[in-house]
């Protein structure tokens, strides 16, 4: 079978039942290439925006994993479960009759800010080297230490009782469900989360990310790298500069060099056109952020 070297990043629109890896081992299959990685990882019941890097690409995984994120969630008040969604077993039903419209719309808008999170024992976050999920599906419940996240914004806020919807933007390593648990405490009714779409992740919106069916279908079709973004949309806010000569030796080898620019951080291009590197540029010193010639 053919091995292809496709170099980028494919917004994949993650469906229900998935799981991050699921979709990596998918593509490996469609794309015919090993060498890919997912930005993030998608509970299984959520959907959304995935960036999934190829080849050079893969350069990008830990920078993408780090970015804000924003999701669409669907959430109800007056049951709790095991896993903080409704997919869980449900851990305790209360009546949320005498919550207000107005009462739940200043307790969701008060999480906007640095907020102090414990993770859900049904995540993949490591404790003692093993990922919480593993020791929930054994039926042990652990101390877990809260974790510093922000919620950057939370905007249209939809309020049916007893459910409610809203966008949310948050830092990495934020759980969504837990956001719900948190509402729920605060109100003294209990939350749990319906459903859960991601819109936005490493700058890329869900309007251009595709399914897997898509991505064989343009496979198939010969098609496949009209949907292969450049690596370097992701730095779309740096400055460009393209280098030549002594310069462009000095950047297939990942050196500094000295160059009269303003300070700032640039996208560098060969004389060809090919993104090089990114590099910080301080006091006319230039230095490597990162590297994706090879």
């Amino acid at each position: 079978m053919q091995t292809n070297n496709f170099n980028g990043i494919i917004p994949i629109r993650k469906e229900l039942d998935f799981t991050s890896n699921d979709v990596v081992a998918k593509l490996r299959g469609i794309l015919h290439m090993r060498k890919i990685g997912h930005t993030g990882t998608l509970d299984p019941q959520a959907t959304g925006v995935l960036p999934v890097c190829l080849g050079r690409g893969t350069k990008l995984v830990n920078l993408l994993t780090d970015t804000d994120k924003t999701y669409h969630c669907v959430a109800r008040l007056g049951i709790t479960t095991d896993t903080e969604d409704i997919q869980g077993t449900i851990t305790g039903e209360y009546d949320a009759s005498s919550v207000t419209e107005g009462a739940l719309r200043d307790t969701v808008l008060s999480f906007i800010g640095d907020y102090s999170q414990i993770p859900p024992m049904y995540s993949a976050k490591k404790v003692g080297g093993k990922k919480l999920y593993e020791l929930a599906r054994e039926g042990k419940v652990i101390e877990r230490k809260p974790c510093d996240v922000k919620i950057l914004g939370i905007e249209n806020l939809e309020i049916n009782l007893p459910e409610f919807s809203f966008d949310v933007s948050c830092s990495k390593g934020t759980y969504i469900r837990s956001l719900c648990r948190d509402i729920g405490e605060k109100l003294g009714c209990g939350a749990t989360m319906i459903s859960l779409v991601r819109t936005r992740a490493g700058g890329f919106e869900l309007d251009e990310a595709i399914t897997l069916d898509e991505c064989e279908k343009l496979m198939q079709e010969g098609r496949i790298e009209e949907k292969i973004l450049p690596m370097d949309r992701v730095f779309d806010d740096c400055k460009s500069l393209v280098i030549s000569g002594e310069i462009e030796k000095k950047v297939r080898n990942g050196n500094s060099f000295k160059i009269k620019k303003p300070d700032g951080r640039y996208r560098v291009y060969l004389e060809s056109g090919e993104f090089a590197a990114v590099y910080d540029i301080r006091g006319g010193i230039a230095k490597i952020c990162g590297y994706f010639l090879t």
